[in-house]
């Protein structure tokens, strides 16, 4: 894709401006490190330019501290107080939903993560957010906890210019294949395997 340039262009009867204004579903997917932190690079510019951040981590505990989480709570802030940027959301599941708190028991985790779709699946259809990050996402996905067919027909199906981003490792394939955008990030090598911890700054 040379200077941003596509391959070829379709004949679809759609204009440059359409093309360029289409609403991205995009995939975070394999097993090596940055599918989350790429999906945040990608709601900062989304807030840089205007757009509704909203932020839902699928497995991640309440009490995982996320240092993008951190920042974007800040961002929300300088909106709220400067009108800079755009408004932001950001929940876990965790123990528990923000606006819906339950147990944290592993008997409670499949329930927690349908009606985290549920809720992002409402929000999608009222067009509340511009952009999602549904991070970890492919992990109920996988455990069975979330349909498959659900999600892929919600979101192809979703209203207005709405981007979502996915991550998480072995993305199942009907996800992939609704899919505008999939990245798979291979490792090729990770300090872990020569022993050494994860640090504050690289890791959270």
């Amino acid at each position: 894709m040379p200077q941003g340039q596509p391959l070829q262009v379709p004949d679809d009867g759609l204009s440059t401006k359409a093309r360029r204004n289409a609403p991205l579903f995009a995939v975070h997917t394999g097993d090596g490190k940055g599918k989350s932190t790429a999906a945040f690079g990608m709601a900062l510019r989304a807030w840089n330019a205007g757009l509704r951040v909203a932020v839902f981590q699928f497995v991640k505990s309440a009490k995982w501290k996320v240092g993008e989480e951190a920042v974007f709570h800040r961002l929300a802030a300088l909106h709220d107080e400067h009108g800079v940027g755009a408004p932001v959301e950001w929940h876990k599941m965790g123990s528990g939903w923000s606006w819906s708190r339950k147990p944290g028991t592993e008997a409670d985790h499949a329930a927690a993560a349908a009606d985290g779709w549920a809720e992002v699946a409402r929000r999608l259809a009222a067009q509340q957010h511009d952009f999602y990050v549904l991070d970890e996402f492919t992990y109920p996905l996988g455990w069975g906890w979330v349909e498959v067919a659900e999600v892929v027909e919600v979101l192809t199906a979703r209203p207005g210019k709405q981007h979502v981003v996915i991550t998480g490792r072995r993305a199942p394939q009907p996800l992939m294949d609704a899919a505008d955008l999939v990245t798979e990030m291979t490792k090729v090598k990770h300090p872990m395997d020569a022993g050494r911890k994860g640090q504050k700054g690289i890791e959270w």
